[in-house]
Parts: structure tokens; sequence; C-alpha cells
């Protein structure tokens, strides 16, 4: 059910970006992300008819496909600050969305108070489960497999699931090639947590222009995996995550989503650390609203 990811060669922008740049797209992937391929495989997995997710739109929109397809049924809760696209996605593959305000409940106590009604459903993160990590890591042994010598390997950092799901399946292949994590500068909690040694969490809910990193905190399934095996991160302010989007358009013809060009944003921020290196930039996703995509490309 898992497409393969699509590989970008981008002379235009690898010159603009003084690396030798590589694009793994994901935002040809079923439901447009690389969430699917964690969605399907832990849907396919459980025994539970029902799952229940909190989201702010891939992820939940990769569980409610994944579950039409497989005949199952997701409850899908969306802050209200979610894109409409990626609303209207959710229902359109068959999910039942459930908005709150994260301002006045947290997503977390919004599942939990949904979980109680459902004992019999299956409480899906969207990043933090070992499920969740295995399908990532399909994409970490398609990379793998690639015949590059790429010395990194730069993924987008929210929960952390893709980026341990990509080690995973780097190790699974054999394979040694350092993975950097590319996080807002808003949500850095990731980052904060590297030099901390240990899970440091966000106050409150970070409202980064990068929707699929609004997290509170690195997921503990995905923590044990990238404090010994993550290279670095790259913290990004917020007009870099935007060029980024606008590089991608103009110089690779491709349309993502803010966080899925946080990979070209990390090396808009560390021009330095990548220079003249071998660069796989995961992108790892495509689902922006159309009236925030046409702001930012309009300046």
């Amino acid at each position: 059910m898992i497409r393969p990811t699509t590989i970008l060669e981008a002379p235009r922008l690898a010159k603009r970006l003084g690396a030798n740049v590589v694009i793994a797209s994901e935002t040809f992937q079923t439901t447009g992300s690389f969430k699917f391929r964690a969605a399907y495989n832990l849907a396919s997995r459980v025994r539970e008819k029902l799952l229940i997710t909190a989201s702010s739109g891939n992820f939940g929109q990769a569980l409610a496909c994944a579950c039409s397809m497989l005949k199952k049924s997701s409850i899908v809760v969306m802050p209200t600050t979610s894109a409409k696209v990626k609303v209207d996605a959710v229902r359109e593959y068959g999910g039942q969305v459930e908005m709150v305000d994260v301002g006045v409940t947290s997503r977390a106590d919004r599942v939990r108070e949904i979980a109680d009604r459902h004992p019999e459903a299956y409480i899906a993160s969207a990043y933090d489960d070992p499920l969740v990590i295995e399908g990532n890591a399909s994409l970490g042994q398609e990379l793998a497999a690639l015949d590059y010598p790429f010395d990194e390997v730069v993924v987008p950092i929210g929960g952390g699931g893709l980026s341990a799901g990509i080690i995973e399946g780097i190790g699974k292949a054999g394979k040694r090639i350092a993975v950097v994590g590319a996080e807002p500068l808003l949500a850095n909690d990731a980052a904060r947590s590297l030099r901390a040694g240990r899970i440091i969490c966000n106050e409150v809910e970070p409202q980064t222009i990068a929707d699929g990193a609004r997290v509170i905190s690195l997921g503990r399934h995905n923590w044990s995996i990238l404090k010994e095996n993550l290279t670095g991160i790259v913290e990004i302010p917020e007009e870099n995550i935007i060029e980024g989007v606008r590089l991608l358009f103009d110089l690779a013809n491709l349309k993502v989503e803010p966080t899925g060009a946080l990979s070209i944003g990390a090396l808009l921020t560390e021009p330095d650390r990548f220079r003249g290196h071998f660069v796989c930039c995961v992108v790892s996703g495509g689902n922006v609203d159309p009236v925030v995509y046409a702001k930012i490309l309009a300046g």
C-alpha cells in the first residue's frame, strides 16, 4: 500500500544552497505525506476496530484513509488552528473529526475524554508508538538503498516519529549515514532535549507556521532512539521555513507545506554545516492550506 518516495535532483536548488542536494519527497505518498506509512502499518497491525488519535492533520487523514481501507473507524481530535484543507480531508477519508481549542483543553486531554466513552478503542499516537516508528522505517530503508553517497539525511522533526523511523530503517539496511533533525526555532523542544540529555517539554503548543511540528514534546519511544543516534538538530527561524517553501516552488517545481520545507530551511539556517556535502533533504508532506500557500509565495 506504500508508494515509493519520489527522488528529485534539483540542480538550481543545490546551487542556491551550496550543497549537492537530492530531495526525497513524500508529497506524492498516499494522503500527501509520510504519515501514511505509519498510519497504515499501525491500523493493519492492531486488532481494534476503532482508532482514536490527535493530529494537526497529516496523521489524522492518513489514519482515516488507512482505517477506511481496512474497514475500521477513526476519531481524530484536531486543534481549531488546523488548516481547513486537512480537516476537510480527514472527513473525506471517512474519519470523525473532534475539534479542540488547545488554549482551553489539550489534545491529549480531549483524546482521553473520548477514550473514556470508547474503552474498546486503540489510542493511536501520531508519533510515539513502536508501530509508527516501524512504518516510518520503510522510508529509511528506501533512502539507504539509493545509489547516492549521502553525507547526511536532513529530516523534519516534531514528535520524532519520522526521524526515529529513518534512523531505524537506515540501520536495518546496514548503512551508516548521519541523520540531522530540522526543527522550528519556535518549537525547539527536541533541540533543547538533545542538549539537556532528557526530554524537555514545551509549556504550550507552539504556534509555528510548521503546523506538523506543533507538539508538546518528543515521544518517549522516539527519544530512546534519537538521543543515541541523531547527529544534531538545526533550529530554524520562521523566515527560513517560509523561504524553504518558496525555494522548493521556484527551483524544484514542488508544492510543499511549511513542515515539509524544514529540511531546506536547515540548509538555509546553517549553510556552513552542509556546504559541499551530499545531502538528502526529506520533504515530509505537501498538504498546505491554499490561502497560506498563496501568501507565502506572494511574499
